[in-house]
């Protein structure tokens, strides 16, 4: 799984998220409200957590199931962990391959006829690393 300090990089990158089940994610309350569940990470799941479409975009629906007081917050109040499979194909055509290096993964792709490479032990975090510098190249 991806630190939540790449996953808000690739946020404010402009990584856009649409909650589908089997999604994780992290709370992201304003500083004023103190809520110790922002270390959790929490899963999309009709039965208990389920993305609703509002007039003014999208909740996530906390169905009464978690220990705290919380019923919805926003998609700008969540932070999306996508997983690796999720992360290999956000990169899409630019994706060349995995290798598996003695201590590290490395993930290689191709931006512009320009190689890359990108290392780190957990393979999601190689690959967003490499979607971070996808994103920050196409703007």
């Amino acid at each position: 799984m991806i630190t939540r300090e790449l996953a808000v990089a690739l946020r404010e990158a402009g990584l856009g998220w649409h909650p589908a089940e089997g999604d994780r994610f992290q709370l992201d309350l304003p500083n004023e409200v103190e809520l110790e569940a922002e270390a959790d990470v929490f899963t999309v799941s009709e039965m208990t957590i389920e993305a609703r479409q509002t007039p003014s975009g999208t909740d996530l629906a906390f169905n009464g199931t978690t220990e705290w007081a919380l019923d919805a917050v926003t998609l700008a109040d969540a932070v999306w962990l996508p997983r690796e499979d999720q992360l290999r194909d956000l990169l899409r055509g630019t994706f060349r391959t995995l290798v598996r290096l003695d201590d590290t993964f490395r993930v290689d792709i191709e931006i512009a006829g320009s190689a890359l490479s990108f290392e780190h032990p957990d393979p999601a975090e190689a690959y967003g690393r490499a979607l971070l510098e996808l994103i920050s190249r196409s703007h």
